[in-house]
């Protein structure tokens, strides 16, 4: 019993003190890495967390990382001290060790892919922490598209338009679109009848880039003014012609939705009907039937 006590006064305590001093110096670590990705945040991009600098979104990224590598480096650092206070010699654990790792090795292949994959994924800058992102995973299927909130070493951590979180582990990841890089690129298709003034709806669509452009709130969302392409397609039926516009990053969908409102008035102005105004083969028969049965459905 006395010799419980010693122990409790003498290398006891210390464990005790090495488990608490690790947990607070975690913490501690945890609250400098999550201090520090604020103050990238808010000085990067204010309330928008869509459209910051590229150098902002690998220092976010890198600062989570580094993060969780402290507080990792710091538990096995304090696992070592607690089995030398406890009296197991940590020289006798190296030969076992050696095993484990060769089966953790074998075992969790999957895992030191993810973090190999999640260690280029960073320091190559493929995308980081807001970025707008459409990502295949191995084996095919939807691809992941979404706003990244999250990038470890191990997973990424992407929020789809409809609020879902998707987790993607970094050693499946076999394509990544980054949709938010630099700039992006707003493209509206507009379907008119094969039988409408091409050269005049183009004009009209040229005098809705220039409303657009010259407009307060879009204008901050324009890096310059929409163009039109010209015709893109068309059939027997319909022409469509092109107008696109470049973006900051993240906000093409925004300024593609303004664009379509815009241009449906405009041309609806202009008496242009954006479906096509030849009658389908399918709707001169049921004509013609009608015609034969004197106008009974």
């Amino acid at each position: 019993m006395n010799d419980l006590l010693d122990w409790l006064r003498g290398r006891g305590l210390e464990v005790v003190l090495i488990v608490l001093g690790s947990v607070l110096l975690a913490r501690f670590v945890g609250w400098i890495g999550g201090r520090i990705t604020d103050r990238i945040d808010a000085t990067a991009s204010g309330s928008d967390a869509l459209v910051r600098s590229e150098a902002a979104k690998h220092r976010h990224s890198l600062t989570q990382v580094l993060t969780w590598v402290g507080i990792v480096l710091i538990y096995s650092i304090a696992v070592f001290f607690v089995l030398d206070r406890l009296g197991i010699p940590i020289t006798g654990l190296v030969a076992p060790a050696t095993v484990l790792g060769v089966g953790l090795g074998f075992g969790a292949q999957r895992v030191v892919g993810d973090v190999l994959a999640g260690f280029f994924l960073i320091t190559e800058r493929q995308y980081g922490f807001g970025d707008v992102v459409s990502i295949q995973v191995l084996g095919g299927g939807d691809p992941a598209v979404g706003t990244v909130e999250d990038v470890t070493l191990r997973i990424t951590r992407v929020r789809s338009p409809d609020g879902e979180v998707v987790i993607v582990s970094n050693g499946q990841i076999v394509k990544v679109v980054n949709l938010s890089r630099d700039w992006a690129r707003a493209v509206v298709d507009v379907p008119v009848p094969s039988s409408a003034d091409v050269n005049r709806v183009q004009d009209v669509l040229r005098q809705v880039g220039q409303h657009a452009f010259a407009d307060e709130r879009l204008h901050r969302l324009l890096l310059d003014e929409p163009s039109v392409m010209g015709v893109e397609s068309l059939s027997l039926e319909e022409v469509n012609v092109r107008i696109v516009a470049r973006t900051l990053p993240g906000k093409q969908f925004e300024v593609s939705r303004d664009l379509r409102a815009r241009v449906a008035l405009a041309l609806s102005r202009e008496g242009v009907s954006l479906r096509a105004s030849a009658p389908s083969v399918q709707d001169e028969a049921l004509a013609e039937d009608r015609a034969r049965t004197g106008g009974a459905a």
